[in-house]
């Protein structure tokens, strides 16, 4: 049996999925309209309203790694 790949968006177009979604306010509509999953724009929406939408592979940085790699920067320069 072949795996069918997975698909990846970009965070342009799940951000104005999201965006449609609460203007038409159904999954299913939207999801037609789109060609894609319905769990996929659900977990966008609930991720959107958490404030943590990112597009694939993005992690948000946090101060101290934002530091880390500052200093392993200069010492590899030296």
């Amino acid at each position: 049996m072949m795996k069918i790949p997975k698909q990846e968006y970009t965070t342009e177009f799940s951000k104005l999925a999201v965006k449609r979604f609460k203007e038409v306010g159904s999954v299913c509509g939207v999801c037609k309209e789109l060609g894609m999953v319905e769990q996929t724009l659900r977990n966008w929406v609930k991720a959107a309203d958490a404030g943590k939408l990112n597009g694939p592979g993005i992690k948000p940085i946090i101060p101290e790694q934002m530091g880390l790699s500052i200093v392993i920067d200069r010492r590899s320069s030296q």
